[in-house]
């Protein structure tokens, strides 16, 4: 297989796993937080965290997440800028959460089962 193309499948397939994972990354972060968070300061945490997690696609997924119900939020004015959007997880997140989390256990050990003894190059 060429590189170029090599390269761009290894592309796509990382933005498929975190399109799929980042709404459980995100929900997964507000349940651990004591407070309501905003949007740069999550992203600052998954640079830290979960590198992995394209931060572009951080905004339109809080947005999804919102219009589900997984999240409430409120505009608050900040001294430093113009007005932040602050996130928690709800009742119906929370619920979300442990679903997702369950799922997520599931694949990641069938995943992690059919790459056993994988030979990689």
């Amino acid at each position: 297989m060429e590189p170029d193309l090599l390269d761009d499948l290894e592309r796509k397939f990382q933005k498929e796993l975190n399109a799929g994972t980042v709404g459980l990354i995100l929900l997964a972060t507000l349940a651990q937080a004591s407070e309501p968070r905003y949007g740069y300061d999550i992203a600052k945490e998954l640079e830290e965290r979960a590198p992995i997690t394209k931060l572009g696609a951080l905004y339109p997924a809080l947005r999804s997440l919102e219009s589900y119900g997984l999240l409430d939020s409120r505009v608050e004015p900040s001294i430093a800028g113009p007005p932040r959007k602050y996130y928690r997880i709800t009742k119906d997140g929370r619920k979300a959460l442990a679903a997702w989390t369950q799922q997520w256990k599931l694949t990641s050990q069938c995943v992690n089962a059919m790459l056993k003894g994988v030979n990689h190059v």
